[in-house]
């Protein structure tokens, strides 16, 4: 069972004809490593949204987005979404042509407009929290519009990461000269540690 915020239940429980938009924020590194944020709404127009106390810029994709239903459940199972973009659309060809989308954070919400003032109404609920797990490009239909299709998953994805035995020093020394953190990585769990005890 979701829980709306009271301006919202007030709402629903009073009126009918309530215009649901979904909010879709993405935040990925560039390739300079730093942390760059993109949100898309299926409005029309951009919206300009506060979500936890931050404010956040929406750009209206319209139906350029376009997003399977998502239902909330309990447990760790992890849960898969996919979401389809316009691939011609010149934030979402930035997106996944200039920043590291995978493992990128993603936050979908549902936001309820006065069908008549198409003023906000309520607080934005968060309907899904993950990661960009995967980017396919399907073939479009003839005279279509070429998409572009984001596998999503939850949150839980973490907890079936491997033990990561086959990541090493080299491998990280690669990458980045500087990068010690597995300095030490070939002899862990062979040095004996003592916590509190004499050492015999």
């Amino acid at each position: 069972m979701r829980i709306y915020d009271a301006e919202t239940l007030a709402y629903l429980s009073g009126r009918e004809g309530l215009v649901s938009v979904r909010l879709v924020w993405i935040a990925a590194r560039n390739l300079s490593g730093g942390v760059e944020t993109l949100g898309l709404c299926s409005a029309e127009d951009d919206l300009a949204v506060q979500v936890g106390g931050q404010d956040r810029t929406y750009l209206g994709a319209g139906p350029l987005l376009q997003s399977e239903p998502i239902s909330a459940g309990s447990g760790l199972q992890v849960r898969v979404h996919r979401l389809h973009l316009s691939a011609v659309a010149p934030e979402v060809e930035d997106l996944v042509k200039g920043y590291q989308t995978r493992f990128a954070p993603v936050e979908i919400h549902r936001m309820f407009l006065d069908p008549a003032t198409r003023l906000q109404v309520g607080q934005p609920h968060r309907v899904f929290r993950g990661v960009i797990d995967g980017i396919d490009f399907p073939r479009a239909e003839p005279n279509g519009t070429p998409s572009v299709s984001l596998q999503l998953v939850s949150e839980t994805r973490v907890l079936t990461r491997p033990l990561p035995l086959k990541k090493s020093d080299e491998s990280h020394r690669r990458r980045d000269q500087q990068d010690a953190f597995r300095k030490y990585g070939d002899i862990s769990g062979s040095v004996p540690v003592y916590w509190g005890e004499i050492r015999s």
